[in-house]
């Protein structure tokens, strides 16, 4: 890995969702090499004989290459991405594992519960010597329209990076700079990325009050929707969010600031931010489907992990916990339970083995 300007790398990336396809056409105008792996196992097929076709922001027609296996992807790959749910992150990362080699790097996006530590912890334990760079939300933001064509709708202005181990970190900024350009700006620790994503504060007010919109299928625009109410409950959350931060010593801005960051709305009430977003973007338009991530990931990955840090700090998460009540109540599922990530990383439950000072040690 190295800082010099215009460098060409050899990109992998896991996943062949909006995100992983956005990436792959960005990072291939930039002039890196591309390699897309489908963890399910067909994602990719269609982009082994026609190209990838990027609209939006950065409209452009690119050929990739694709990946049989984990094994192919990490050999011919000096960096690799991580761009797939983060109910998906561990088993991925248990297929790579064996395949890593001493040096290379791993760029999770985005990354939440701390799964980043688990790769890192993991490697660690297998002897292998490798970094791993955190964004705290994904660079893009995109919306996948078939299998070989991707709407990139936007390239977020400054997105957070962290890195395992924290020495790497400089090396970990200079690497996103070159693949994507400039914007980065460090995080003290991965805490501070997984705490960082409002994605989970902002989706699940979204997807519980409006949940018979979903249920039915209704074309609803998410920000007009973020009404009044639904935008109190999101402020009551990221509230939770940044005293959970701050008992582990993670100083964190409220959720106004990140749309300010990725959008550039001026408004400084979340309600009229939200007014502001629907007026320039009409949209985009809410989920309809009951499986969204809004709850799938957001939900065990996002706020129930939010609850598991407050019960080791001590910090009350009421809010919080109403709002994965419900879902889990409407939905029919646990997602206390969906979290994959919490108990092997001492976190789960209320015997969780792991104190402040113990997390933080490892980070």
């Amino acid at each position: 890995m190295t800082e010099a300007a215009g460098e060409r790398l050899r990109v992998g990336i896991a996943g062949t969702g909006a995100i992983a396809l956005a990436s792959a056409a960005w990072l291939r105008q930039a002039g890196h090499g591309v390699m897309l792996w489908s963890p399910g196992g067909q994602g990719a097929e269609a982009l082994r004989t026609q190209p990838l076709e990027a609209g939006g922001v950065q409209p452009c027609t690119v050929t990739v290459e694709v990946a049989d296996d984990a094994e192919r992807l990490c050999l011919a790959s000096e960096v690799l991405l991580l761009a797939l749910p983060v109910n998906g992150h561990r088993r991925v990362m248990d297929a790579l594992l064996p395949f890593l080699r001493d040096g290379q790097t791993v760029i999770v996006s985005s990354m939440a519960s701390l799964s980043a530590l688990y790769l890192h912890e993991s490697a660690r334990r297998a002897g292998r010597r490798i970094t791993v760079a955190s964004f705290g939300t994904t660079v893009l933001t995109a919306r996948r329209e078939s299998g070989t064509q991707v709407k990139v709708m936007t390239r977020r202005k400054a997105v957070g990076v962290s890195a395992l181990p924290g020495a790497n970190l400089a090396q970990a900024l200079a690497l996103c700079s070159t693949l994507f350009g400039d914007g980065f700006f460090p995080q003290e620790n991965t805490l501070a990325s997984a705490l960082a994503n409002v994605n989970p504060q902002s989706h699940g007010p979204l997807a519980v009050f409006n949940w018979t919109r979903i249920e039915r299928a209704e074309n609803w625009p998410q920000y007009h929707c973020m009404t009044p109410g639904v935008a109190r409950a999101i402020e009551a959350l990221d509230l939770e969010r940044r005293a959970v931060a701050k008992a582990f010593g993670i100083e964190l801005g409220p959720i106004e600031d990140h749309f300010a960051r990725s959008f550039g709305t001026a408004s400084a009430r979340l309600e009229d931010i939200a007014a502001e977003l629907h007026a320039k973007r009409g949209g985009p338009p809410g989920p309809v489907r009951t499986d969204t991530r809004y709850v799938t990931e957001d939900m065990p990955y996002g706020l129930a992990f939010v609850e598991a840090l407050g019960r080791i700090a001590g910090v009350p998460t009421p809010a919080t916990r109403t709002i994965v009540d419900a879902a889990s109540l409407v939905s029919g599922i646990d997602f206390r339970q969906q979290n994959d990530l919490l108990e092997p990383l001492n976190l789960a439950g209320d015997l969780a083995g792991e104190t402040v000072a113990g997390l933080l040690a490892r980070l």
